[in-house]
This record gives C-alpha cells, structure tokens and sequence, in this order.
C-alpha cells in the first residue's frame, strides 16, 4: 500500500482534516473581527407546556432569524461535505438531495432532544441513533438517501473541530491531582478490557473491543467514534458501543450521585469520581451538579484532563492495530505502511488543539476562545448529528444482536466499568482524600 500526493485532495480523512479547518478558521475570523455572524442554528431549550414560565416554548423561537441561521448551518455544511464527497469521485447530482433529507432528520432530532424533559436524561446521540434504527427497521432507507450515509466522513470532521475546545492548558487547572485521576486510570482500564475481551471472553472482534474499552474509560461517544476509526471498527461496532454507553450513563448519571451521597463522601472525591467514571461530559454535569457546586466543578475538570487523551488514544490504537492485530504473522509492517493505515483526522485533531491552546489563547484571551468554542461547537454537534443519525439508517436490529456474542459484550462492558470505578475510587480517594496529599482550593481553578 502506498501513500501518494493525491491523497491530499482524494482521500477521506484528508478531506474530513481540511473541510474542519475551514470551518475553524472561519470560526475564528468570525468571532475576532466582528465581520459577520457565522453561528449555526441552535434548538434553545423548549417545553411542551406553554405555561412553562422559564422555558421558552417550541414556536416562540422558530422566528425569521433561526430560519436563516439554519439555512446558513445546511448551506456551509452542504457546501463543504459536497465538495468532498466531488473529490472522492462522488456524484453532486446524487448526494444533494440525499444530504438534505438527511439534513432535515438531523434538524427534527435537534428538535426531540431540546425538549426540557428529554434533554434533562438523554443526549442528541441517543435520538440520532433512535430516528435512524426506526427508519432503518420499519420502512428500510431508501437507494436515493444512501449517498448521503457517510458516517466516517462526518465524524471525522466533527473529531477534528473538536479539537480546538480540547485545550491542554485545562491540565493547569488540576495539576497533577486530574492528571493522576484520569491519565493513570484510563490506559490501565483499556488494558484490562482489551485483556479481558480477548483472552478471557475470547472475542474474535477486536475493533469491538478496543471501541469498547475507549467508550468506558474515557468519554462515551467521542471516545467510541474516534478509537472505533482508528481500529477500522464497523458501522455496527461502533453502534453497539455507543448504545450500550449510552443505556449505562444515563443508569449512572441517576444513581451515582444517590450512593456517593449515601456514603457521605465529600463534593471534591464524589465530583473527581463522577468525572473519571461517567462516560459522556453532559451526563458528568448534571451528575456532578446533583452533588453540589464543587462536585460539578471537580467533576468538569477531571473530565475535560480526560478527553485530551482521546487524540492519543486513538493514535496508539492506530499504531497498535497495523503492528499487532492487523498483520500476519510472517508480515513485516514498516513505518510506510503504519502512515498508510494510521487516521489522518488524528493529525487535525492534535493541530486544532495545539493552535487553539499556545496560538490564539495567548493572543486573544480565554474569553475570545470561549467565543470561538461556541460557535465551533454547534458545527461540531451537527457534523455528530449526521453520524449518528447515519449510524441508525445503517444499522439493522439483527445485525446487532449478532454482534452481542452470547452476552460477552454486555459483560465486558459491565465488568469493565465496575473496574472502572474501583480504580478511580482509589485514586480519587489516594490524592483528594487529604490523608497522602493536601486537599487542593477549588477557588484557584475557577
């Protein structure tokens, strides 16, 4: 296999790299300058009831502006992810009006998870994945949208976007005390699941396994997405991951804060324990706020150390996967042919971060950042949107079942997790407990 200068312009994850640094930089020009608006459209919190005196209701903010803001979202998307889709030897003609269906099932599950209940319990990537399994296995999607299914290209992209909220300069905040809690934890946890998964269990699908193993003992979703890219996992790997995550953050994010309450361990230990076990970074926040104002900040901050490792990660799983699990035994694998397998996208995430971190937060201050994130973010959650929402069109309820292997799945990830957290207790208690080191002042973090 080789790798040629055309890749540049041909291949996806090049594209994915390239389409998230456009949307970066006009991002940034946007917000610096003052030139011009360029937000995507965003769902504000909505309730059923109109009598719902602090909740705006569903109508009242569909006005002139959202519609244009959110033609403005599908046009730089539409655009973009077009032009890509030309390069790679896609045909315009087919992918449009396949985009815009795809588009609007996107927009109605932005619309399902801003309701003020479902947003309270369940994250956009539970209804994406919910909107697409029922199309999926009721009617059956259709030839005419299947262009536009192209669940790597967008997340790749969104990954890459992702990166400039990722800023490293979020380890100060913690010091060695968040980098102890989610750094020292993490690998060993990846470890004793791939362990687990492949020698115990024996699973022959080693992708799954990795997915899984990223989805439990970093963040979830992105986690899941990124390592499950690196390892080559497919759209059914990666959907079994992320459903299972998603069924036991929401039982964690309810019943996590009742039993650290119950054992009467103090905000500091009980928010690092929740940030270094729930897996989605939304799931952390309410968890972490049922606790108390210092349990969510606690919890935010070892979360955040955490999710800078998801670049790493999936970079060694990339390199691992093409020395170790994908090679034959009589096949020599040089560094030509790791560069040929390893996910472009990984390279975009890390510059993204980097610029963001020791280029434009030095010059232009935390707050001008914080702007930039705001905007980025909703181009980053309506790239995953149209993943997850792909994912379900591309997902048959069969299929999944197979892939559940008698239940080994399900127990690796229940295993793991109680691992997990048995690990992080440990070390939550070792460096905040204040019986080895002094309790840090939240006050110097705010």
């Amino acid at each position: 296999m080789k790798s040629n200068i055309s890749d540049l312009w041909k291949k996806e994850d090049w594209l994915a790299v390239w389409i998230g640094f456009i949307v970066i930089l006009i991002g940034c020009v946007a917000v610096l300058t003052g030139w011009f608006d360029f937000s995507a459209a965003k769902f504000s919190t909505w309730h059923l009831w109109e009598n719902v005196a602090e909740k705006k209701s569903l109508f009242a903010q569909m006005n002139g502006a959202f519609w244009l803001k959110l033609l403005k979202t599908f046009l730089v998307l539409g655009i973009l992810f077009a032009c890509g889709v030309k390069l790679q030897g896609g045909e315009i003609k087919k992918f449009v009006p396949a985009f815009l269906c795809l588009f609007v099932l996107a927009v109605i599950v932005r619309l399902i998870s801003a309701e003020f209940t479902l947003n309270r319990y369940l994250e956009w990537a539970f209804w994406a994945l919910i909107v697409g399994l029922l199309i999926s296995n009721t009617v059956g999607v259709p030839d005419w949208l299947k262009p536009a299914i192209r669940t790597e290209f967008y997340i790749k992209t969104g990954l890459v976007i992702m990166g400039f909220s990722v800023l490293f300069s979020n380890i100060a905040k913690f010091g060695l005390y968040g980098l102890g809690i989610a750094w020292i934890v993490t690998p060993i946890v990846i470890i004793f699941m791939w362990w687990l998964g492949t020698k115990v269990f024996k699973m022959e699908n080693k992708p799954l396994v990795i997915t899984l193993a990223a989805a439990t003992s970093v963040c979830g979703t992105s986690a899941a997405i990124a390592t499950g890219a690196a390892a080559k996992a497919k759209k059914d790997d990666l959907s079994v991951a992320i459903s299972i995550s998603i069924i036991f953050t929401i039982l964690m994010m309810v019943f996590e804060p009742m039993i650290i309450k119950a054992t009467g361990m103090s905000q500091l230990m009980g928010g690092a324990l929740i940030g270094g076990t729930v897996d989605s970074t939304g799931a952390v926040v309410l968890a972490g706020n049922a606790l108390g104002p210092e349990a969510e900040q606690a919890a935010v901050l070892v979360k955040s150390i955490q999710n800078i490792l998801i670049g790493f990660i999936a970079f060694f799983v990339a390199v691992f996967f093409a020395t170790r699990v994908d090679r034959n035994s009589d096949q020599k694998v040089g560094a030509g042919e790791i560069w040929y397998r390893f996910p472009k996208f990984i390279i975009g995430f890390f510059v993204a971060s980097l610029v963001a971190s020791f280029i434009i937060l030095p010059l232009a201050g935390s707050s001008q950042v914080a702007a930039i994130n705001g905007v980025l973010d909703q181009y980053k959650n309506w790239a995953f949107v149209l993943a997850f929402t792909s994912i379900g069109l591309d997902t048959n309820f069969k299929e999944i079942a197979k892939q559940m292997q008698g239940g080994k799945v399900l127990w690796l990830y229940i295993i793991g997790q109680l691992f997990n957290i048995a690990l992080t207790f440990f070390a939550v208690w070792f460096l905040l407990s204040g019986v080895v080191f002094d309790i840090p002042v939240l006050d110097l973090y705010k």
